[in-house]
């Protein structure tokens, strides 16, 4: 194109006869086709000059001043040409525009009215200074003042009693300018003094400078869906039996007060659970049981009323009160007797009388930064406690007995692994002739080698031991490692001493027992007789039957059964007349205070009394825990056959048996000239 266009310019020039007319369409086609900029025109016009202005030929430099000339002309013309149009399809747009915008905001202004006054909610216009502008026939109807009436009200005078400072604190930033809107439930007094919830939102206007210069509220009344909500709320928190609080509730209130920010300084739980409550479900049906249930739960509620209580029903026959704000332990205390006082009066439902009694588990302990999973936990072990020691009573929870629970239990967890790693050994205490000071036998002590823990004594884990049940293959390894000591014993004496090993209930009742101990002794060539199995008096008094069949198979065969620990427990003469007893083993307690000489002391006088019914009874007695020459000598005087203790000999391992046993003792075997089976065990 620029090719052509100069090619038109130079026949211009060079034109007989001339004439610059062509270089005037030039200047307009340059226009037309937009090279429109100043220094597109400058550049050309220059370009002519020093293409074919140069040198003395004064009818070229005519000629080329003429075409300058028309080519400005031309240009200018055209450019002049395309303003003028463009300003008029300006103003031409601009008319249509400002036409197109009168329409349309008479438009949007009839849509704003139809929707400000056929709208379902609740619309308000007002200014940055509160006061009310307009409001639409919903809100009127809503809040139930006129149009005229809420005119002169400022939307200050709206503030609901129960409003949050967030509300206000929102409203305050928004008119403020620094938020354009926000969103919020807020309740409002109607002006016959009803509540009505709604879901406000407030946008802000601004002018044309960006300042604020109206607000406008919009509505939306959600009284019934508050209702509902308020009711599944309460549904879902509540005990649907007792009207209580339920677990979820009760959670709730407890994660509030045991947080970081907690606004009490201590607070407490009571547990409660109702003993043999499952009896009356099972006699007369769960609908009477319900009826029991909703009585007590009533009474709990009456009983323990206030702001800082609250009563729960955890599910079943279980409840729990939280107090917040106690002082000390008292408090709870407090709650408890009066928890346990309102349980214990008698139901009556139906013409039925019912005797309800609850056990309670307590923890009372600083608030701030509490555990709300441990406090429950320990209210929880308390309640167990209380159970156990029982029932209709409560229990402190005690940091230092749940320690050792704890430490009973992961003990229990390692039980099973120490077996198979052979961590147990056997200590043994040697069993003392009274008459003469001759060994008779041994007791074999159980101790464990823990890796870590070092040596562990049976009172450590034993109940551990007993409440899984490997105390059954633990008291077979002790049978059969004590019997084979004995072997090793006689094989390197020549002596016969009788092994006494203590059993558990839970070994009797496993029904191996028998078959164990014939096994053992057949494989070690003891006789029976050199045999003695130690049981409790609360074994004996808890035997069944069945224990009871076993004791007698294994009596039957020659191997001696002995009371440990006699006088401890029930002290229950009953199974000396139904069990084969050969022993009784009298307990360190009645020792203690024995002194030669003094047959009127009140020890001495119990002591004589047990050895002369166990003597008529033809069993022997063994005294446990002597410590003193005196001590030993007492028992001497008052006739009792065996003892054992730190005088005669501490327990210890396996090789000390060969100095106790040697030559110097020789000890007295079963079938000696007294003719007695000797009897052996107790503790050290």
């Amino acid at each position: 194109m620029l090719a052509d266009l100069t090619r038109r310019l130079f026949d211009a020039l060079s034109s007989r006869p001339f004439d610059p007319a062509p270089a005037r369409e030039v200047g307009a086609t340059l226009v037309d086709r937009h090279f429109t900029h100043p220094s597109s025109i400058a550049r050309t016009i220059a370009l002519l000059a020093r293409t074919w202005g140069r040198g003395d030929d004064a009818e070229l430099r005519d000629r080329v001043g003429a075409v300058q000339g028309a080519l400005a002309a031309g240009y200018a013309e055209r450019l002049q040409e395309r303003t003028f149009a463009e300003q008029d399809a300006i103003r031409s747009a601009a008319m249509i525009a400002q036409d197109e915008a009168e329409r349309t905001a008479r438009v949007l202004e009839a849509r704003f009215r139809a929707v400000f006054a056929g709208a379902a909610v609740g619309i308000g216009v007002g200014d940055v200074d509160g006061r009310i502008l307009d409001v639409n026939p919903a809100l009127e109807k809503m809040l139930g003042y006129p149009m005229d009436e809420m005119r002169r009200r400022n939307v200050g005078e709206f503030i609901h009693p129960a409003d949050t400072a967030e509300v206000w604190r929102l409203y305050q930033r928004l008119i403020g300018g620094e938020i354009n809107s926000f969103r919020i439930a807020k309740r409002f007094v109607r002006s016959d003094g009803d509540t009505v919830w709604t879901q406000l939102t407030v946008s802000l206007i601004r002018d044309d400078q960006g300042r604020p210069e109206f607000q406008i509220a919009v509505m939306e009344d959600i009284t019934d869906l508050r209702r509902l909500q308020n009711t599944l709320e309460y549904q879902a928190q509540h005990d649907t039996l007792t009207g209580l609080a339920n677990r979820a509730l009760f959670q709730l209130r407890l994660d509030a007060v045991t947080g970081p920010m907690s606004p009490v300084q201590r607070v407490g739980l009571c547990l409660l659970d109702l003993d043999g409550f499952k009896a009356i479900n099972d006699s007369v049906g769960h609908s009477v049981g319900d009826r029991v249930l909703v009585e007590i739960a009533a009474r709990l509620a009456a009983a323990l009323a206030g702001d800082r209580q609250l009563v729960a029903r955890l599910g079943g026959d279980e409840f729990v009160v939280l107090v917040e704000g106690t002082t000390s332990a008292q408090d709870i205390v407090a709650v408890a007797d009066a928890a346990l006082s309102a349980v214990s009066r008698p139901v009556v439902i139906a013409g039925g009388v019912y005797n309800v009694t609850a056990s309670a588990g307590l923890v009372e302990r600083e608030a701030a930064g509490a555990d709300s999973a441990e406090l429950v936990r320990a209210a929880d072990i308390t309640l167990y406690w209380a159970k156990a020691e029982g029932k209709d009573r409560w229990a402190l929870f005690d940091p230092e007995r749940s320690l050792r629970e704890v430490d009973q239990y992961t003990l229990a967890q390692l039980l099973p692994s120490a077996l198979e790693r052979g961590e147990f050994r056997l200590h043994y205490q040697p069993l003392i002739a009274l008459a003469d000071g001759a060994p008779t036998g041994f007791e074999a002590l159980l101790r464990w080698e823990h890796p870590r823990l070092g040596q562990l004594r049976p009172d450590r884990f034993i109940a551990a031991a007993e409440e899984t049940g490997i105390i059954v293959p633990i008291g077979q390894w002790v049978i059969e490692e004590a019997c084979r000591q004995a072997r090793l014993l006689r094989e390197s004496t020549g002596v016969r001493p009788c092994v006494s090993v203590n059993v558990a209930l839970r070994q009797l009742s496993d029904g191996r027992l028998l078959d164990h101990v014939l096994r053992v002794l057949d494989e070690h060539r003891m006789a029976p007789d050199q045999l003695q199995l130690e049981l409790t008096e609360r074994a004996v008094i808890g035997s069944d039957n069945e224990p009871l069949v076993e004791l007698q198979a294994l009596a039957g065969l020659g191997v001696g059964i002995a009371i440990d620990d006699f006088g401890t427990g029930y002290s229950n003469m009953t199974y000396l007349r139904r069990l084969p007893i050969t022993g009784l083993k009298l307990a360190q307690s009645f020792v203690t205070g024995l002194r030669p000489g003094k047959p009127d002391h009140t020890d001495a006088k119990i002591v004589r009394s047990i050895l002369t019914l166990a003597h008529d009874l033809g069993l022997t007695v063994t005294a446990e825990g002597v410590e003193t020459e005196d001590q030993a000598q007492a028992l001497r005087e008052l006739e009792c056959d065996q003892a054992q203790g730190l005088f005669f000999g501490a327990p210890g391992p396996a090789e000390q048996l060969s100095t106790v046993f040697g030559p110097k003792g020789s000890a007295r075997s079963p079938g000696d000239e007294s003719g007695e089976v000797p009897t052996v065990g107790g503790d050290e």
